[in-house]
């Protein structure tokens, strides 16, 4: 392994490092990182961090090749091995450590790999953080040094964090649990094994391949096979979870794909008379039908930017109950420690349905409801995604349009509203569109789709 020169900059995005293995990141870029990662740390005064990898292939040689360049800078490392990126988060807090580094690419396709990391705080690296970074690691002014390593094993601390405080009631629930091979796979059974509860898994072996569907559980499409299982067993709801396991998705009793925003609405309508700052954060791109309800119940809507890095630092910031965005990472600080976890997410779900005689589904009876399209992407060049949604802020502003740019451009009108924002996590121009009516949703939709074959070139 040795120093890597000419990192692709385009790897350094908004909340992590991301990209193609080995053509974007490969052990020669992991080394690098750890050594850039280590000598910042000897910057700032620290000599130890948190390290941890999913269960994608490529995890345990760029583990072995990270850690490696953070020892050969002296800092002393806490390995946690094999974990979800929430057991990652705990093992920080437990340790009393708050800087680290989780290897892992989300739900991004089974090619790709990345770093999560913190240097302080336990507030994941965001923006220009990760810029800068990019910048220090490319001017190689490294700091040397023998560092060691301690391989620390926190699961039995981190399934009592996930289970201690919930209250289940009476009703024995039934719940489908799809993790998708992915990295939940380690603690599934674990978990609800301490539960009063009937379960099955489906798609449970650990394979990073992804051998069965993509592990990302905000595109009902990669839910099919869960909403068969829970129609056909009559279970009361399904739970699916991402590649590393800090997102949920939902299916109702019914069969039916729910929204996070939708999910939101049935963990504040439970909540809401239980906590004492009744203001609940939620992204860009999350349905009227969220801040109808907030509104409705007393509480004060907050919209924020998209990002699991920024809404997580905001909801700590705020010092909210609870908060979430739409690709499923959601934060509870009322009884949990306030990072985003797939499965504790899914237990507050259960601990709700537990304590009621009520569906799923009439849990979400009486809310606003809109005609909304799903989160749609639309494939571009990481060079001129930004660019693109800046000619459209352009259009927002000829037109006198009321907008928000706090994340690309969210435009609001009497009857609907448009978001487009450049990811942070791929080349895509990710949107989302919503209005009163079938017929207005089409016409916003077209208006803003044809903006964005214009200008993506």
């Amino acid at each position: 392994m040795k120093i890597k020169e000419n990192i692709n900059k385009y790897i350094f995005r908004g909340y992590d490092i991301r990209g193609v293995v080995p053509s974007d990141i490969d052990v020669d870029t992991a080394y690098t990182i750890g050594v850039g990662f280590g000598s910042k740390l000897y910057e700032l005064g620290k000599d130890k961090c948190v390290v941890g990898h999913d269960n994608r292939l490529s995890s345990p040689d760029l583990h072995q090749a990270l850690v490696q360049g953070l020892i050969d800078t002296g800092v002393n490392v806490i390995d946690i091995g094999l974990c979800t990126t929430p057991m990652y988060y705990f093992a920080c807090i437990d340790q009393n450590i708050d800087s680290g580094i989780m290897i892992t690419a989300s739900h991004n396709p089974k090619d790709e790999n990345g770093f999560k990391f913190a240097f302080s705080n336990y507030d994941n690296a965001k923006g220009k953080e990760i810029e800068d970074f990019y910048d220090f690691i490319n001017k190689g002014n490294f700091h040397y040094g023998k560092g060691s390593i301690t391989k620390k094993n926190v699961k039995e601390a981190y399934l009592t964090a996930l289970t201690e405080n919930l209250s289940f009631g009476k009703r024995k629930v039934k719940v489908a649990l799809d993790p998708g091979n992915a990295t939940t796979t380690i603690l599934l059974n674990d978990v609800f094994k301490r539960l009063d509860v009937d379960y099955i898994i489906i798609n449970g072996e650990n394979d990073g391949s992804f051998p069965n569907h993509h592990p990302d559980p905000s595109i009902e499409s990669n839910l099919s096979e869960l909403k068969e299982v829970v129609k056909d067993k009559n279970f009361d709801v399904g739970l699916a979870f991402d590649g590393d396991g800090d997102r949920v998705g939902v299916i109702s009793n019914k069969g039916n794909f729910i929204p996070i925003d939708y999910y939101m609405i049935i963990v504040i309508r439970n909540i809401i008379n239980k906590v004492s700052n009744k203001t609940f954060l939620y992204d860009v791109k999350c349905s009227k039908s969220l801040e109808d309800e907030i509104i409705k119940l007393g509480g004060t809507p907050y919209c924020y930017r998209t990002g699991n890095s920024y809404t997580k630092a905001k909801v700590k910031e705020l010092d909210l109950a609870f908060g979430g965005e739409l690709s499923g990472h959601v934060y509870f600080r009322d009884k949990f420690l306030g990072f985003d976890s797939g499965i504790y997410a899914g237990l507050r779900l259960l601990e709700i349905l537990s304590n009621t005689n009520k569906s799923t589904e009439e849990l979400l009876e009486g809310i606003n409801r809109y005609y909304s399209t799903p989160e749609i992407k639309y494939t571009t060049k990481d060079e001129i995604k930004f660019s693109v949604v800046q000619e459209i802020e352009n259009y927002c502003k000829e037109k006198g349009y009321t907008y928000n740019n706090i994340d690309g451009v969210r435009v609001t009108f009497d009857d609907s509203w448009a978001s487009v924002r450049a990811s942070n996590t791929g080349p895509n121009l990710t949107t989302r569109f919503e209005a009163s009516t079938e017929e207005r949703l089409e016409s916003i939709k077209n208006e803003f789709e044809n903006l964005i074959f214009k200008y993506n070139k």
